[in-house]
């Protein structure tokens, strides 16, 4: 299969099982420049799926660099309301929603902390009522990504130029399953073999789930109404749709109060251009109390400070260590990827979806249900090769859930 098919493969994996684009429905996509080639091919791909319209807003690295070196100050306590608006009117014309990665994730390395995090406040404000109804489904949405040259540079320090970008093109393939002889149908057995696993969690309804390796020693206790989910959704409209690809996880709502212990991360989190390393969080009764990295503990601070509910875990979720993104052995410093090859978790806001009737609930309900509300929603790697998880139930019984980092339920 030569290097244009793969890549007309993915754009349609995007719109056909990604965002599952119907006919007469928009299609909204939030891209960088770099990714403009692409982004054409998407274009093309849905109408010819039977879109009505594809709308692009775009951004670039470049400006977004300019701008925290030499704009004023308070510049980053606001956020363009016409933009959050436009969303939400797309939104609620039942749009469909394609979101492309894959820039530097050393973007904004030198940039001032406080700018960085003032900057992703003003946002996760602005776009609180867009992701709302991101994490209740109401619509269809994905994330994919496409290479740079920066990105593909850090992910293959050995590689220059347009190499490294092969190289890391080739990932992309291989995590995606675009390699298979019929990618959408390698797409529906791969999600049907996760549903497997939902459902057996779901069936065992626990209490709690207890993390134990390397600097992890974690109690989190799961809403009694809670459910578990992978990587298929459908919306409000009854589509399905993939919101990640890749996507190997299955996850849940952590309960607020709930959250007792000490974790360690095992990858970089790439956090507004800054990574975050090598960094421990410990939790009493939900609520991040203590902290400490190797490189970008400011950045972390600020993430921690960004609302009341940012030191609170929203999301659970659970990913073999052996997975295709895993078994490449590589850090993509990219949080769609890196997430998919280690157990995460979510500091901040949890979805609706993951209790009983979640997504019709008022926020003040679904906080009374024991989920947690946030402007952020940020995920971390947490999972590694020794990690057991006990899955444990009201009377304190234990069933292996995880060992040595992969499935034993």
């Amino acid at each position: 299969m030569s290097f244009q098919e793969k890549v007309e493969n993915y754009a349609n994996l995007a719109v056909r099982v990604g965002v599952n684009i119907q006919k007469g429905q928009t299609l909204f996509v939030r891209a960088p420049l770099f990714a403009a080639d692409f982004v054409r091919l998407v274009a093309k791909k849905a109408y010819e799926a039977g879109a009505k319209h594809v709308r692009v807003e775009w951004s670039d690295e470049e400006l977004t660099k300019m701008k925290f070196e030499l704009a004023p100050d308070e510049a980053f306590d606001e956020y363009p309301n016409w933009q959050a608006k436009a969303l939400e009117e797309e939104a609620d014309n039942n749009a469909a929603f394609l979101s492309i990665t894959g820039g530097n994730p050393d973007l904004l390395k030198d940039a001032d902390p406080d700018r960085v995090a003032r900057a992703n406040k003003a946002a996760g404000m602005a776009l609180d009522t867009f992701r709302r109804c991101i994490q209740s489904d109401k619509v269809s949405w994905s994330i994919v990504a496409v290479p740079t040259v920066s990105w593909a540079e850090k992910v293959f320090p050995d590689a220059k130029g347009e190499e490294a970008v092969t190289k890391l093109w080739e990932a992309i393939f291989a995590a995606t399953r675009i390699n298979e002889t019929d990618p959408v149908a390698a797409w529906k057995q791969h999600l049907a073999t996760l549903d497997e696993k939902r459902n057996k969690l779901n069936e065992h309804h626990f209490h709690a789930l207890h993390y134990k390796g390397k600097g992890t020693d974690l109690t989190i206790e799961l809403p009694e109404t809670h459910i578990w989910t992978s990587g298929g959704s459908t919306s409000n409209a009854g589509i399905d749709f993939v919101a990640n690809m890749p996507t190997e996880e299955v996850f849940s709502a952590a309960k607020k109060d709930g959250v007792n212990g000490t974790v360690t991360s095992t990858k970089p989190l790439n956090y507004g251009g800054t990574l975050i390393t090598n960094f421990t969080l410990t939790f009493k009764n939900g609520k991040v109390v203590d902290f400490s990295a190797e490189r970008g503990e400011e950045t972390l601070k600020r993430l921690l400070d960004s609302d009341e509910g940012a030191r609170y875990i929203g999301e659970v979720a659970l990913v073999p260590h052996r997975s295709p993104i895993s078994d490449t052995n590589l850090i993509f410093y990219n949080t769609l990827f890196d997430e998919n090859a280690s157990n995460h978790l979510a500091l901040g806001s949890a979805y609706a979806f993951n209790i009983e009737g979640g997504k019709t609930m008022s926020p003040e309900d679904l906080e009374k249900n024991g989920l947690n509300q946030s402007i952020t929603h940020v995920d971390f790697m947490m999972g590694a090769a020794d990690m057991d998880i006990d899955g444990v139930d009201k009377d304190g019984n234990r069933v292996p859930v995880f060992r040595n980092g992969d499935w034993a339920i």
